[in-house]
C-alpha cells in the first residue's frame, strides 16, 4: 500500500504542485490476555502424541478438565487396554492400614478375627502381615472366643490343634486299630504276675474256656492310655496315640468288673520298665512274702513312695473335683500312670502301666468288687461290692482304711467328688459318706426297685434305678429335690453338669434335663415329700430334650461340653453336638460302622474307643481325632 500524500502549494503562480508522503503514526498494540487452552472437544489426541509423554501439561489443567481428559481417553480404549487400567489403578488405589499404625495396635486390630481361616488369608497379603499373624495375641483371642482352655505358650499351635479336632470330630476320623479276639478263648492264659514276683516261675493250672470270655466289662482312658477290663480275667493296655497293645495285664483269677486309670507325671521313663523291674526282683531278698519287702526299687519309684512329692494324708488338700466320666483321675505326683482293678476274684490290684507288673494286692472283700473310684489328687481308692461294704484303700501303700458299713445289699454303683463317696445299692437306698472318717452323712430313700446307677457332682447326687425314676437330691441336706420321669424301663446311665442331667435307659432313651432354681411344692411322694421342707426355694429339673437315640439298651453315654456320644445295644453309635446355652443335642453322625451290638464306648477330646461284637469277635476300635503331629 502506498503512503498517501498531502499537495504542497508554492508561491509562484506558474511552478508546479508537489506532493510529500506523509507516514501515520504507530498505533500502540492492545494488552495482552490470558491465555485459554483449546476447548478439549478440539484437541485430536490420536495426533498430539506428545501428550503421553507430557505428565506437566496434564497437571496444567484444571479437576473439571482432567475428568474431561480422561473421560475422551477412556472412550477410546479397547477392552484390553480398559483391563490394564482398571489393574494398574486398582494397584495403585491400594493402602496398607495396618502398616500406618503402630505394630502393637496393629496386632490388637487382629485379635477382633474370629474366623480363622480370614486369620490365615491375612498372613498371605503381605510379609508384614505374615508378621503380625504370627504373633500370639490373634491366636489367643480365636481361643478364648471358640471356648478353648487357654494353655501356657503357644496359642496358634494349641488353636489348630482343637479346630483341627473338633472339625475331625464332626467329619472323619482315623482309625488307629481295630483288635479282634474271639468271645471264647481255649488258650492257657501266661504265667501271673504273682508268680513273677514270688519267683516260682510255675504256670497256672488249664482254666475252663467257658469261664474264658472276652467281653469288655470297663473302660478307662486318657489322652496316653486306654484300659479295657474283660471277663476272661485280662486287662488290655492301648496306647492311645498309637493304637498299639502295649500290655496285657494277668493277674486276676476271675472275670474283672472295675478298672481306673491314675494319670502320672511322666517323670519317670526308663528304657525299659521291665528289665528294670526285673533286675530289681533279682536283687530282692524273696525269703519273706512280707508286701513291703517284696515292693522293689522300681514299683516305689512308679508309686511316687520314692520321690519327693508323694503325698502327705497330714497336709492333704480336699479339691471338690467330680469325677472324670472317661474313668481316669489326677494322680498325687507319682511318676508312673496306674490302673487300679477289681473283679470276681474279690481282689483289688494296682498295676504299673509301663512296665505291666502288678504292684499290690489289695484283699478284704468277700465277694465281687462291682465297681471303683479313685478320687482327684489323693492316692484313694473306694471299691463297692456284692459284700453290702464299701471299702477305703490307701494305693499307695498298699492297705486298707476303712470299711463304710449300712447296706443290707449289693452296692452295684460308686461317684466320687472332693472327699466325699456316694454309693448306689440294690437295697433301694443311696449313702452318702465321708472317705476320711468313714461317716455316713446322709441316707436317701425314695426308691421302690433296686438302684443301679448315680452320679455326684459335690452339689447335687442323681440316682436312676429299676422304678424307671430319676430323683435328684441335695448333697448338703439329703432332700430329695426332684422326681424325674420320662423313662419306661431301667434307668442306666447318668451324667451330671453344672448345667444339664443327662440319663440312659432300657427304653433305648436318652432324655437331657435343666437345672434351674424356683420356688415350688414338695415332691408329690409320700416317702419324699416327708422329706422336703414345704414352699421352699429349690432346683427344679425341666425336660430340655427326648431323644430316641437307640432301638434297645443305652450301653454307653457319655457327655462333655462339645459332644454328646451313646451306644446301644442295636449296635449303633452315635454323635451328637452339645449346645451348652439350650441344653439341646443335635444329630451329627454314626462314629462307628454299625455292629451287633456295642458294650462300651468312651472318649476324650483326641481319642476315642469303641468296644463292640462283630461276627462272633470282640472288636476293640481305637479312632484318633488329633492332627499329625500332635
Amino acid at each position: 500500500m502506498e503512503a498517501p500524500t498531502i499537495p504542497l502549494v508554492m508561491a509562484t503562480h506558474e511552478t508546479p504542485t508537489m506532493y510529500m508522503p506523509v507516514v501515520p503514526l504507530p498505533t500502540p498494540a492492545p494488552s495482552p490476555e490470558p491465555s485459554t487452552p483449546p476447548p478439549l472437544q478440539s484437541i485430536n489426541v490420536l495426533s498430539s502424541p506428545s501428550y503421553y509423554h507430557q505428565p506437566c501439561d496434564f497437571s496444567l489443567l484444571s479437576p473439571q478438565h482432567r475428568r474431561q481428559f480422561l473421560s475422551s481417553i477412556i472412550a477410546q480404549c479397547a477392552p484390553n487396554e480398559l483391563a490394564f487400567i482398571y489393574s494398574t489403578v486398582a494397584n495403585l488405589l491400594r493402602r496398607d492400614f495396618l502398616r500406618d499404625l503402630p505394630p502393637e495396635l496393629a496386632v490388637y486390630v487382629l485379635g477382633f478375627i474370629d474366623d480363622p481361616r480370614t486369620l490365615c488369608r491375612a498372613a498371605c497379603v503381605s510379609k508384614y502381615w505374615s508378621q503380625l499373624v504370627e504373633d500370639e495375641w490373634p491366636w489367643r483371642s480365636l481361643c478364648q472366643s471358640h471356648g478353648f482352655e487357654l494353655p501356657t505358650a503357644g496359642y496358634k499351635r494349641h488353636f489348630r490343634m482343637e479346630y483341627i479336632t473338633l472339625s475331625n470330630w464332626r467329619t472323619n476320623g482315623t482309625l488307629l486299630r481295630a483288635h479282634r479276639v474271639p468271645l471264647i478263648s481255649i488258650m492257657n492264659p501266661p504265667p501271673t504276675v504273682d508268680n513273677l514276683l514270688n519267683l516260682t516261675g510255675s504256670p497256672p493250672p488249664p482254666r475252663d474256656p467257658s469261664t474264658s470270655s472276652a467281653i469288655p466289662t470297663s473302660l478307662a482312658l486318657d489322652n496316653d492310655w486306654v484300659v479295657v477290663g474283660l471277663a476272661n480275667s485280662r486287662i488290655h493296655v492301648f496306647n492311645a496315640k498309637t493304637g498299639v497293645l502295649g500290655r496285657t495285664l494277668v493277674g486276676h483269677s476271675n472275670g474283672v468288673w472295675a478298672v481306673s486309670l491314675v494319670k502320672g507325671s511322666g517323670e519317670f521313663t526308663p528304657a525299659c520298665a521291665e528289665d528294670e523291674v526285673r533286675r530289681d526282683i533279682d536283687a530282692t531278698d524273696s525269703a519273706t512274702d512280707e508286701p513291703s519287702n517284696r515292693l522293689h526299687k522300681s514299683l516305689r519309684r512308679a508309686l511316687g513312695l520314692d520321690s519327693p512329692s508323694q503325698y502327705d494324708p497330714e497336709n492333704a488338700e480336699y479339691p471338690g473335683l467330680p469325677s472324670d466320666p472317661a474313668g481316669s483321675s489326677l494322680g498325687w505326683g507319682q511318676p508312673s500312670s496306674l490302673i487300679v482293678s477289681g473283679g470276681c476274684d474279690k481282689e483289688l490290684r494296682v498295676w504299673d502301666v509301663k512296665s505291666g507288673y502288678c504292684i499290690y494286692v489289695l484283699r478284704g472283700h468277700v465277694s465281687t468288687i462291682r465297681c471303683l473310684k479313685v478320687l482327684h489328687r489323693r492316692p484313694i481308692a473306694v471299691s463297692g461290692s456284692r459284700d453290702c461294704t464299701v471299702r477305703v484303700w490307701d494305693v499307695q501303700r498298699g492297705k486298707l482304711l476303712r470299711v463304710l458299713e449300712g447296706h443290707d445289699s449289693s452296692v452295684r454303683s460308686l461317684d466320687v467328688c472332693g472327699n466325699r463317696v456316694v454309693s448306689a445299692s440294690y437295697d433301694t437306698t443311696c449313702r452318702l459318706w465321708d472317705v476320711d472318717t468313714g461317716e455316713c452323712l446322709h441316707v436317701l430313700r425314695g426308691h421302690y426297685h433296686q438302684v443301679y446307677s448315680v452320679a455326684f457332682d459335690g452339689v447335687r447326687i442323681a440316682s436312676g434305678g429299676m422304678d424307671t425314676t430319676v430323683r435328684v437330691w441335695d448333697a448338703e441336706t439329703g432332700v430329695c429335690l426332684a422326681l424325674l420321669q420320662g423313662h419306661t424301663a431301667l434307668v442306666t446311665l447318668l451324667q451330671l453338669t453344672p448345667t444339664v442331667l443327662v440319663t440312659g435307659g432300657s427304653d433305648g432313651r436318652v432324655i437331657t434335663f435343666s437345672l434351674t432354681h424356683r420356688t415350688s411344692s414338695p415332691v408329690p411322694d409320700s416317702d419324699a415329700a416327708s422329706l422336703v421342707p414345704p414352699s421352699t426355694s429349690q432346683p427344679s429339673f425341666s425336660v430340655i430334650q427326648k431323644l430316641a437315640a437307640h432301638d434297645s439298651t443305652v450301653t454307653s453315654l457319655q457327655l462333655d461340653d462339645r459332644f454328646l456320644v451313646t451306644a446301644g445295644n442295636d449296635g449303633r453309635v452315635r454323635l451328637f453336638s452339645f449346645d451348652q446355652a439350650s441344653g439341646k443335642c443335635e444329630y451329627v453322625r454314626e462314629l462307628s460302622e454299625p455292629s451287633e451290638s456295642v458294650w462300651k464306648v468312651g472318649f476324650v477330646r483326641g481319642c476315642c474307643a469303641v468296644m463292640c461284637k462283630r461276627a462272633g469277635k470282640t472288636v476293640m476300635e481305637l479312632w484318633r481325632f488329633r492332627p499329625k503331629g500332635y
